[in-house]
C-alpha cells in the first residue's frame, strides 16, 4: 500500500487527524528499519494536512541526522529509546487522542473493562510525568512499558507501539476506544473489570487474531 516509510507516515498521520486521534501537528510517528540502522520521523510542528513523503526525517540510532532537510520530531528521543528497549518494535505512534489523555491527565491505568483492551496487554499502564521531549520521559516510557504495545504517559497522552506502522496505528485506535469506554463507566458508575484470567484467555486468542493461521487442530 504504501513503498517508503516516508509514504506511510503521511498517510497514517492523515489518518490519526481524520480519525480524531489527534489535532493540527500533536503527536509524532515513526519507522524503524533496523537492518540499516535508520529510523524514519514526522518532523516537528508541520500539521499532517500539509506534510509530504520529503518532510521526512531519517535519524541513525544515536538521533543524528542522515536524511532529510527538517528538524525531527522534539519526541525523537523516546521513539529511539523504544527501538533501542524492545527489538521487537517495528514503529511508534504518539497520540493526543481525548479520552486516553483524560485517563492520563487523572493518572489513571486503562484497566480491562473491555477486551479490547488486549492489543496493549492486561491493561494499559501509566508512565510517570516527565516534561515532552526530555531524556527523562523516554526513561520513564521505557520503564514502565514493559511487554505491553500501549503506555499512557501522565499528563500527556499515549504511546502505541507494534511492529509495524499499521499495527502501531491499530492499537492507539482501539485503545483510545477502551479509554472512552472506561472513562464512560467510571462516570456512570463502577466498572465491572475482567478478571485476570479472562484476560488471559483473550490474549492467548489474539495471537491469532484476523488472518494469522492458528495452530493445527484449531478453526
Amino acid at each position: 500500500m504504501h513503498d517508503t516509510p516516508q509514504q506511510a507516515l503521511v498517510h497514517f498521520g492523515r489518518e490519526m487527524l481524520a480519525r480524531g486521534l489527534t489535532t493540527g501537528s500533536g503527536g509524532n510517528l515513526s519507522v524503524c528499519e533496523r537492518s540499516r540502522d535508520r529510523v524514519w520521523i514526522t518532523p516537528s510542528g508541520i500539521p499532517y494536512m500539509a506534510l509530504t513523503p520529503a518532510d521526512m526525517v531519517s535519524c541513525d540510532g544515536r538521533g543524528a541526522v542522515a536524511a532529510g532537510e527538517r528538524r525531527p520530531s522534539s519526541e525523537l528521543d523516546f521513539h529511539l529509546a523504544l527501538y533501542r528497549h524492545r527489538p521487537d518494535i517495528g514503529a511508534v505512534v504518539h497520540t493526543h487522542s481525548v479520552f486516553a489523555t483524560t485517563l492520563a491527565c487523572m493518572h489513571r491505568e486503562i484497566l480491562p473493562v473491555h477486551y479490547l483492551v488486549g492489543f496493549a496487554g492486561p491493561k494499559v499502564p501509566l508512565a510517570p510525568y516527565a516534561t515532552f521531549g526530555t531524556p527523562a520521559l523516554a526513561r520513564s516510557i521505557t520503564d514502565t512499558i514493559g511487554d505491553h504495545n500501549a503506555v499512557l504517559l501522565a499528563n500527556h497522552g499515549l504511546v502505541a507501539v507494534g511492529a509495524t506502522l499499521a499495527k502501531a496505528f491499530d492499537v492507539a485506535e482501539e485503545i483510545e476506544l477502551v479509554a472512552r469506554i472506561y472513562y464512560q463507566t467510571l462516570v456512570a458508575g463502577e466498572p465491572r473489570l475482567l478478571s485476570d484470567t479472562q484476560m488471559a484467555e483473550v490474549l492467548e486468542k489474539f495471537k491469532h487474531y484476523g488472518q494469522t493461521a492458528p495452530p493445527a487442530g484449531e478453526e
